[in-house]
């Protein structure tokens, strides 16, 4: 992980502690190209009870975006979780 990235997180995971109490739920939204394996993957990242997929492909089916609710533990939950999608899926927009 670049510096870059490491600050990004650094400030995200200061902004979560401030505005948030824990356990609290919380939304990631990804864009992707479509591909039924990455949705495979992100099951496999958020196998957590209660989770909530919500997925829409594009007009052309070209991409795919994905909420995903959950019930995150403290902000180091979150931080780890963007981690490992930016890690297996290619070209992923984490918004």
């Amino acid at each position: 992980m670049n510096n870059e990235q490491e600050q990004f997180y650094r400030k995200l995971k200061n902004l979560l502690n401030d505005t948030s109490s824990w356990p609290s739920e919380y939304i990631f939204k990804l864009i992707f190209k479509s591909n039924p394996e990455n949705i495979e993957k992100l099951k496999l990242i958020f196998h957590e009870p209660k989770t909530i997929f919500t997925q829409k492909t594009s007009k052309n089916k070209k991409y795919t975006s994905v909420s995903i609710k959950i019930i995150a533990q403290n902000s180091d939950f979150i931080i780890d979780k963007y981690k490992i999608v930016g890690n297996q899926i290619e070209n992923v927009i984490l918004l």
